[in-house]
This record gives C-alpha cells, structure tokens and sequence, in this order.
C-alpha cells in the first residue's frame, strides 16, 4: 500500500501539517465564564460599516459584467471571475451554532440568501458553526453550483440535493474552465461539529487561480512553518484573504494556534510573497474577546512591520463590492 499522507492517521482522523503548533493543554475553560467575559465585548461598529442593502444591490448589479469581490460578512464573499460567481464559507444564520445556540450576528449579512446573484461554485473550508451553516446549505437557491470541500464534508450536500459535489484532499485540484482553477492548500486549523467527531472530516485554504492571477482563501488558519513551505510552489500571489479576528481568549488560555492575530496573518501573506492582503473573518460574530473593531486596525497599523505598504493591506465594509482590477492595481 502506498504510505499515507502525514497528515492523515490510522484511525481515519486528520492532523495539521508537519511542524506545526501544538495546542496548549493549559486550559481553564467554562462556558460559563466563557459567555460572560464575550457579553461585555463591545458589539458597536461605526454607522458606515454595514453598507445600506439597496446599495449593495445596485452595486452587484453594476458589476455584473466585470470581475469583482464582495464581502456579505465574516467569511462569506462573492468572487465573480468570469462567468464563473463564487460563494466561500456561506453564512447567513443569525447565530453560528446549532439551533438556536452559539453567537449571535451582531451584523447583519449584506443582502438576504434569496438576493444572492446566480452562484457557480460552492466553497467550504470546514465545518464548524461559522463556516458551515447547514440552514443556509438546505436554504441555498443555486444547488446546481459545483461544491468543493475538503474530505468527508460531501455528505452535507448530497443529502441535500446538490448535483455536484467534489471533495479534496490537500494539494487535489478541479479545473473549473479554462480560466479558472483551484486547489485545496493546507491550513493549521481542525474539524469539529459535535461530541463524537473531532478532525473527522479535513479542512483546509482554496488557492483560486484565474488568468494568470492567484488568490488565496485562507480561512480558518493558524500560523505555521507549512506557509514558508506553500509559498516556495505556489507564490508569489496576488491576494491573500486571511481571517484576521477571533486571536483573544485570555485568560482561559494564553494564544490559540488556530486563528492567526492580525499580526500573523501579515506573516502568512509575507511568507506566501502576498501582494495584497485583505482581512475577513471579524465584525460579524464575537468569538473571543478582543474589541471588535480591533482587528482592522491592528492589520494596517502593523503592514509596515511586514514590508507591506498600508495601501495595500485592507478590509472591507460589509456589502462592500470592488472590482478586482481594483483591488490588484
């Protein structure tokens, strides 16, 4: 048999690359505490920072005919490329947990999912709350999309009637035309959606290649020697979108290895010879406890630190849409 890859063990689970952090076991978690130290986080965000729906809509409808990103809240972008729209990690849940439990939105997304413009392509990186909504997956109105997710995450949405369904292990790649293609990178992260299941299903970055341009999504990850590594094959890229929220959870535990600060993120975008780096994953849900308008700042208050110029370092308003030629000039 041929020997398997490391980060896949006997047992069928996954594990992160080789080299990476290792979690601390120096814990004191209680979802008591927990709960209470995330209620005192402040949830107020300037006026502007959720763009007016009306104006999203008029905006996605301008750039219909050009290739754009735009960002509807946390993880959740549209990326048109082409003919080809894609949708990564969609949420549009109130809260990021199951049933009626787990963090509630504190924005809302940028248009409702029955607003969404026609969706080709479906991409998942794993499968806790915030990432993988399954009201949303049942809800979805483009099940003809193509879906890719990591290994073992395809049962979601074949029981839910999407036609084609792809998973990936690290490093496998889908043409999805001549333009376009993208591959599963792997991430520093883990997989968990009940008691039983921990790192039972992979997860994983999307590099998305079109046209001689490569970005990036990069969500949930920590920060790692496996980065250096991704950069010297698939660098130098043109955007990196790296979660940058989600990094304070003192004192129940000192620093997570499993959600870059903002800081790291501009290390992961450095070693990947990033171009561009735009920061996601903040402002929408409190999952920790730094200040939420925290994030963004610390991004472009510390570019220079990374041999980034601020211009080129950035976040989004909610329902922000720009054209691509935009964002890589």
């Amino acid at each position: 048999m041929d020997k398997k890859p490391y980060h896949h063990l006997p047992d069928g689970t996954f594990r992160n690359p080789e080299g990476s952090p290792v979690r601390t076991n120096k814990v004191n978690f209680s979802y008591r505490s927990f709960k209470k130290k995330t209620n005192k986080v402040d949830k107020s965000v300037p006026k502007d920072f959720v763009v007016n729906k009306q104006i999203v809509l008029e905006d996605l409808n301008k750039h219909k005919d050009d290739d754009y990103i735009a960002w509807i809240g946390h993880a959740t972008y549209l990326i048109k490329l082409g003919e080809t729209t894609i949708i990564t990690d969609p949420v549009f849940s109130k809260n990021a947990g199951p049933l009626i439990f787990g963090p509630k939105r504190f924005t809302k997304p940028a248009i409702d999912l029955n607003e969404l413009p026609r969706t080709d392509l479906f991409l998942l990186t794993h499968n806790h709350y915030d990432h993988q909504d399954m009201k949303t997956i049942k809800k979805f109105p483009y099940k003809n999309a193509k879906v890719l997710v990591p290994l073992n995450l395809g049962k979601y949405f074949t029981k839910n009637n999407y036609k084609d369904v792809n998973e990936l292990d690290w490093y496998d790649c889908i043409n999805i035309n001549k333009d376009l293609k993208v591959t599963l990178l792997p991430a520093i992260h883990w997989s968990k959606r009940s008691l039983t299941d921990t790192n039972k299903t992979l997860w994983g970055n999307f590099l998305i290649e079109y046209k001689n341009k490569k970005i990036l999504f990069a969500c949930d990850t920590g920060y790692g020697n496996i980065y250096r590594e991704l950069g010297k094959i698939f660098g130098p890229i043109d955007l990196t979108m790296i979660n940058i929220g989600a990094y304070d959870f003192k004192p129940i535990f000192d620093k997570t290895i499993y959600h870059t600060t903002p800081e790291e993120a501009l290390n992961v975008a450095k070693d990947l010879s990033s171009k561009k780096v735009l920061g996601m994953h903040w402002g929408t849900f409190v999952l920790s406890f730094e200040p939420v308008m925290e994030p963004p700042m610390r991004l472009k208050e510390n570019a220079e630190n990374y041999g980034y110029n601020k211009k080129d370092v950035f976040t989004f308003k909610i329902g922000e849409v720009a054209s691509l030629k935009n964002l890589l000039s």
